[in-house]
């Protein structure tokens, strides 16, 4: 903890000095925010890979690029005259003792105490609410203003779907959701039989992921965790499909689909023989 502050510190001098007009790199003189964007979310995604890698040294690393990120950001908006890093940082404290009042104490944030995870996470929507109201200047118009465009689909649908649910527009329970999906498969599959044009499947295609999404809210689940697992999986398992096909001398883009879907069997039966015996 006490090297914390002195690397800190050291971090948004290096910052500096690569932006300095004078001598600095000029690759990191000539950006953005729009250009460094793209790195950030880069980064951000590099440091949940590591996480589901379990490579705890990987994420450090990956951490410190994340954090340089900010860093970035914070330099070139205290060249505008905007806000410097101390400033990013006293605003999330301030923001999580804010949203923190059941451990802060209800002495300084009201008379309300919080005991059970169910009613914090109500009083943190409420706070969040009420932040959303006074940065639109009062009542925002819709629940779902601020849920912000660039989020990845996936994570965009399930915020605007945590949204509508704080005013009760939302199923009860996981399996009425089953039958949505169904619903939603027919009419794309309608739409694929009476020749509908791209815009009519990607809309009914947009449809079928979307309530999947919901499906996977209501099952506490997280619907990127779940698309990366598969992912790695379908990754993992066609690996070993070439695999297999070099072991015996064969081309796998001269291979029927049939023999490379048994190879595709092959790779799952091995996985569940493994997974049994450990």
């Amino acid at each position: 903890m006490t090297q914390a502050l002195p690397n800190i510190q050291r971090l948004i001098e290096i910052m500096a000095r690569l932006r300095d007009p004078e001598g600095g790199c000029p690759w990191d003189i000539e950006q953005t925010f729009e250009t460094i964007a793209p790195y950030t979310i880069e980064e951000a995604y590099e440091v949940a890979d590591a996480i589901q890698r379990g490579d705890t040294a990987d994420l450090r690393d990956e951490l410190g690029d994340l954090l340089l990120q900010v860093v970035f950001h914070a330099r070139m908006a205290e060249e505008a005259g905007l806000f410097a890093f101390e400033d990013v940082a006293g605003a999330i404290s301030d923001k999580m003792v804010r949203r923190h009042p059941h451990v802060f104490g209800p002495h300084v944030f009201g008379d309300e105490t919080v005991e059970t995870e169910a009613a914090q996470r109500i009083a943190w929507e409420d706070v969040k609410a009420a932040e959303r109201a006074e940065k639109a200047g009062g009542e925002p118009e819709s629940v779902l203003d601020d849920v912000p465009l660039a989020l990845p689909a996936l994570l965009r649908a399930e915020k605007l779907q945590k949204r509508a649910s704080r005013i009760g527009f939302d199923w009860a329970e996981a399996a009425p959701i089953l039958a949505k999906i169904e619903e939603e498969i027919a009419e794309l599959r309608y739409e694929m039989e009476t020749g509908g044009g791209k815009h009519r499947l990607e809309d009914e295609l947009g449809d079928i992921l979307f309530v999947a999404v919901n499906l996977a809210r209501h099952l506490r689940l997280d619907p990127e965790s779940a698309l990366r697992g598969t992912n790695a999986k379908f990754e993992r398992r066609f690996r070993r499909i070439e695999a297999l096909c070099r072991e015996s001398g064969r081309d796998p883009g001269a291979m029927t689909l049939d023999e490379l879907d048994a190879l595709w069997d092959r790779a799952k039966e091995e996985e569940r023989a493994a997974e049994a015996s450990d």
